[in-house]
This record gives structure tokens, C-alpha cells and sequence, in this order.
């Protein structure tokens, strides 16, 4: 709907209902519930919030998230590092997890796009199941086939046998 009316085109009726005064001796009840709903309800609610956010604005709390500094990969620890195996294990947990929320993140917006075009999906979204399927396709070779237990030495490992098996594959070419 247009945002841009012409008021002059459609213009709104004067309202004909007349505005009534009331002229009895007897109290109106709402008028009474409304007065004794704010005065035993809502002000006592709206003073404690007041001051909550009073103190609140006293004690500002600023939430960031965590920053990880990058370090170094399982590839670069040097024998008997063990805290830099940890380290590293800490970096590829965090690596997959963000992984996993941008598949998921991507699955979201094709489904979405697949809801919003209905008949027409396959035309209309097939920019974001290529990018699905792109998506997938690395997160399924650099995680497939680990498991729930897999860790970053078995995923170097998988990524060293990768590597071996295309240049082998270079090779016989």
C-alpha cells in the first residue's frame, strides 16, 4: 500500500456522532476501576521500574562477546607442546561450532526463501541452494566421517590423506 495518499482524493467523513455528557449523580464504575487499578497496581510497578533503571543507568554493563586470540594450528605445535595441542583442540572446537551455526545459518535463509516463493522456488531461491550446497559440501569435507569424538588430530589427519589422494590423483593425469 502506498505510503503517498492524496488526502484530497479520498477525503475522511466528519464523524456525526455527537459527544455525549453524561449528566447523572451516580459515579461511573470504570472511571473508579481504571483510578484504583492505577493507584494500586501500576504506580507502585512503574516506581520500581523507574528506579531499577535508575541504578541501571548508574552501572552501565557492556556485553561483548568473547574474543578468542587465533592460535596456532595442531600442524605448528612442536613435540611435546601439550599446551598448544590444547589449545589448538580449543581453536578447532571453536572453528566447528561457528562452522556449524553458518550451515545452519544458510539452511534458515533457503528455507525461508523456499516459504516466502512457494510454486516458484526452484527459480526463485536457486541462489541459495547453490550456496546450501556449496556450504555443505566444505563443512562435509573438512568434518564428515569424525563423528561426535572427532578432534583436531583426526581432522588434520583426514585433511592430510585428502591432499595425498589429489595429488596422487595430479599425478596420474
Amino acid at each position: 500500500m502506498p505510503e503517498d495518499h492524496d488526502w484530497e482524493a479520498y477525503k475522511v467523513p466528519p464523524t456525526r456522532t455527537p459527544v455525549s455528557e453524561r449528566t447523572t449523580s451516580v459515579p461511573n464504575p470504570v472511571n473508579f476501576f481504571q483510578s484504583a487499578f492505577s493507584y494500586v497496581l501500576d504506580a507502585p510497578v512503574t516506581f520500581v521500574r523507574e528506579w531499577i533503571e535508575r541504578w541501571q543507568s548508574k552501572n552501565k554493563f557492556y556485553y561483548y562477546h568473547q574474543k578468542f586470540r587465533r592460535v596456532p594450528d595442531l600442524s605448528q605445535c612442536l613435540d611435546g607442546d601439550y599446551l598448544c595441542y590444547y589449545e589448538a583442540e580449543a581453536q578447532w572446537r571453536r572453528d566447528r561450532m561457528v562452522d556449524q551455526e553458518i550451515v545452519e545459518i544458510v539452511r534458515e535463509r533457503m528455507a525461508a526463501c523456499k516459504q516466502r516463493e512457494g510454486p516458484n522456488r526452484f527459480q526463485n531461491c536457486a541462489k541459495e541452494i547453490e550456496l546450501l550446497a556449496q556450504v555443505t559440501k566444505a563443512y562435509q569435507d573438512r568434518y564428515g566421517d569424525l563423528g561426535y569424538h572427532g578432534n583436531a588430530r583426526t581432522c588434520l589427519m583426514k585433511q592430510k590423506h585428502r591432499m595425498m589422494e589429489e595429488r596422487k590423483a595430479a599425478q596420474e593425469e
